[in-house]
């Protein structure tokens, strides 16, 4: 049986939409067990409400939440009560919980999954890598890493980024050679700051990843690269951007079309294409990011994330354990390491 624990009271929804997420986990995936910390009174009368299997259910009652306003380091340490806390300890304390999903504070959970789960040996710093749609074809992704763990890096960071996300992209996706390239403002190798130099050239001698070049911010949704490897602040600016310009571009089109007779009357005709195009970029069908490189596996829903997100989060958690990725992860940068030392 697979166990994997999820924080019930994280996310603009909880704790009605993260349980019926869990519920819809157990209902399709035969040998999942979800541990759920929350407010145990509040589960319980959701379970109950649903049809599900009881027996495929554990709580831990945690009263308290962890929110975006608290501090993360003072939080984990002093809300022992929060149910944030309660899911690190749980998935810290037992070896045969494998994961575990939270739509809480960002900052909390990559505080908290640094000091109470820890880094797979050998691994410099653990990364941000979520997976955004791509224009190229309907089920085309790329993946960011890093996109806000790590403001700061180092060129030994970003290598270890490429190696795990590159790790992440064939065990769990099935992408046989992901294409894995360096952000930057140029694509010519001698451009960008100090970090891009000195990244560049350990990433194209690394055997074992398909290395492309250096990348610019506008091709992100082209569907050229499976693999984009940044710092944390670089990646967290592409990755909101990019968010901000979709939804605003999605924005005017609303408004120029409710603004012209002949446009309403064109976008009848066109009211699937935009449907599908609005599902395609709705995170709420889709998977949170995950903090690779810790000892277990995290996965970092959407605040704003529904049952069906946080469903998709689960079965994503459920995956990697099945791939083995924490090991595989593990062999990955051992190799590096005798690399560079060598």
């Amino acid at each position: 049986m697979v166990k994997i624990v999820l924080d019930v009271n994280g996310g603009d929804y909880s704790p009605s939409e993260l349980v019926l997420g869990a519920i819809k986990a157990v209902n399709e995936i035969n040998d999942l067990k979800m541990i759920l910390c929350g407010p145990k009174t509040e589960i319980e009368q959701i379970l109950a409400k649903n049809k599900c299997d009881l027996n495929k259910f554990e709580i831990i009652d945690a009263p308290d939440t962890i929110t975006n306003m608290d501090i993360p380091t003072v939080a984990i340490k002093q809300k022992t009560e929060s149910s944030l806390y309660k899911t690190f300890e749980t998935l810290r304390l037992n070896e045969d919980v494998c994961a575990m999903v939270s739509a809480g504070s960002t900052g909390a959970l990559l505080t908290g999954a640094f000091l109470r789960i820890g880094r797979i040996k050998g691994v410099s710093r653990p990364a941000l890598c979520p997976i955004l749609p791509t224009v190229d074809r309907p089920d085309g992704q790329v993946a960011i890493i890093d996109s806000g763990a790590n403001v700061d890096c180092k060129p030994i960071n970003l290598l270890h980024f490429a190696v795990m996300g590159n790790a992440y992209l064939k065990n769990v996706y099935g992408i046989e050679n992901p294409r894995i390239a360096l952000l930057n403002i140029g694509t010519e190798e001698k451009k960008g700051n100090e970090l891009a130099h000195e990244t560049y050239p350990l990433l194209k001698n690394l055997e074992g990843i398909n290395f492309v070049g250096n990348m610019e911010a506008r091709e992100l949704l082209s569907g050229d690269v499976d693999l984009v490897v940044t710092d944390g602040f670089g990646g967290n600016v592409l990755l909101k951007s990019t968010e901000g310009a979709v939804l605003n571009l999605l924005k005017l089109l609303k408004n120029d079309i409710k603004s012209h007779f002949s446009s309403l009357i064109g976008a009848l005709f066109m009211k699937g294409t935009f449907k599908r195009i609005k599902q395609r970029m709705d995170y709420n069908k889709k998977a949170g990011g995950v903090l690779l490189g810790c000892k277990k596996l995290v996965v970092k829903a959407h605040g704003s994330s529904k049952a069906e997100s946080i469903f998709q989060s689960i079965l994503l958690a459920y995956n990697m354990n099945k791939a083995n990725l924490c090991k595989i992860i593990e062999e990955e940068i051992s190799k590096v390491d005798i690399e560079i030392n060598e």
